[in-house]
């Protein structure tokens, strides 16, 4: 796969990694940020009893009082600002009026334009106590995340970023979910290349300065085996076991990363207590 700088390149998938310099950067750090305060806003609502709809509407009147466009609103058809995905829901869970319950876990995936920038992630939440696995669940979903974005550097492959994630869920007798993956991300909402969370070191394209994509990996209690229901979005796993998904948007730098949607408040890790 080849590579352009994104500065000279349509505003459509060409099937090149696209490279951005510092404008492309500062698009990023604007829109990273305000996606990560809408996160931190909905930390302070999900309770049991708030519905997945409530968690929308909070995200939708914060982005048109901050000028900023949910990139799911519309997108292929789709028609809310978020997905909210609950306890065996991998990704892309339809917002609805049903009540969250004691117990649950819900991921809520929120991508912002700002400024014609794309700032992509979302987080899980738990809805007051939850069991001791889900908890556990949680943990090593946000630890895999994290140790992806940890080989992003220049010089290094996609393949090590998947083989990263992989190599850390599989001893805890937990699946990598195959069926979805990251993707590059800027001024286009899905772009090149695709990041999968599963791999080995040194294959895909190498790492390159100036790249930007999400590192999102779906991690399942059970297997990573999944299906679409008929409302063609909402993803669940087959044999109805708990998923998890963290999400971050990251560049490649010089010498390392720079993550774009990192939380405000400091709600990097997952939270077992709304206190």
């Amino acid at each position: 796969m080849s590579y352009v700088e994104a500065a000279g390149a349509p505003l459509r998938k060409t099937g090149h990694i696209k490279l951005h310099g510092p404008e492309g950067f500062a698009g990023m750090r604007k829109a990273g940020h305000l996606t990560a305060q809408a996160l931190d806003l909905v930390h302070e609502l999900v309770a049991p009893g708030v519905t997945t709809e409530a968690i929308d509407n909070l995200v939708f009147e914060f982005a048109m009082d901050h000028g900023a466009l949910p990139a799911t609103l519309m997108y292929r058809g789709y028609r809310k600002s978020t997905c909210t995905s609950i306890n065996h829901v991998v990704c892309h869970g339809i917002p609805n009026d049903k009540p969250l319950r004691e117990g649950d876990v819900v991921n809520v995936d929120v991508t912002l334009i700002v400024d014609g920038w794309y700032g992509d992630s979302s987080r899980m939440y738990p809805v007051g106590e939850i069991p001791r696995r889900a908890e556990r669940l949680l943990d090593v979903t946000h630890e895999s995340m994290m140790r992806g974005i940890a080989e992003v550097k220049p010089g290094r492959h996609v393949g090590d970023i998947g083989a990263a994630i992989q190599e850390f869920v599989e001893p805890f007798h937990m699946s990598v979910v195959r069926d979805f993956c990251g993707h590059g991300v800027g001024q286009i909402f899905h772009d090149e290349p695709n990041i999968v969370h599963v791999g080995r070191r040194g294959d895909g394209p190498e790492l390159l300065p100036g790249m930007i994509f999400t590192i999102e990996p779906m991690i399942n209690l059970g297997r990573p085996h999944v299906k679409v229901l008929s409302d063609g979005w909402t993803a669940v796993t087959r044999d109805r076991s708990l998923s998890a998904q963290f999400e971050h948007t990251v560049g490649v730098t010089e010498t390392g990363c720079e993550i774009f949607t990192l939380s405000p408040k400091g709600y990097h890790k997952p939270i077992f207590s709304n206190d």
